[in-house]
């Protein structure tokens, strides 16, 4: 069983900062790419950002240089440094991670509220 446990979204005003994590626990033996999408009410869900176990990175254009993601492998954990947020960023965030056990295998985590408002 594997889980993916995404903190830190809320409520933050315009141009403020949040840091999302999402940490995988379970029967693991290493993590591939890990990633962050997001799903705003009424749009398809985007990629983010991903990263991969070297810590290749993959931006979407809207966040580059805005909401750097960062690994710590030994933790199983992927960040996302949520910088100069704005009008366009609030959405629920999901984590995903293809995990490797008998073969490999993409989980989602249950996704974290963001919030921009004044």
């Amino acid at each position: 069983q594997v889980q993916l446990v995404e903190s830190g979204g809320g409520l933050v005003q315009p141009g403020g900062s949040l840091r999302l994590s999402c940490a995988a626990s379970g029967s693991i033996v290493s993590i591939n790419t890990m990633g962050w999408y997001r799903q705003a009410p009424g749009k398809q869900r985007e990629l983010v950002a991903d990263i991969t176990r070297g810590g290749s990175t993959n931006y979407a254009d809207s966040v580059k240089g805005r909401l750097p993601i960062s690994r710590d492998n030994a933790k199983n954990t992927v960040y996302l440094q949520m910088n100069g947020l704005q009008p366009e960023d609030p959405a629920v965030y999901y984590c995903n991670a293809a995990i490797v056990r008998l073969g490999v295998t993409v989980y989602w985590g249950q996704g974290t509220q963001v919030t921009v408002s004044s």
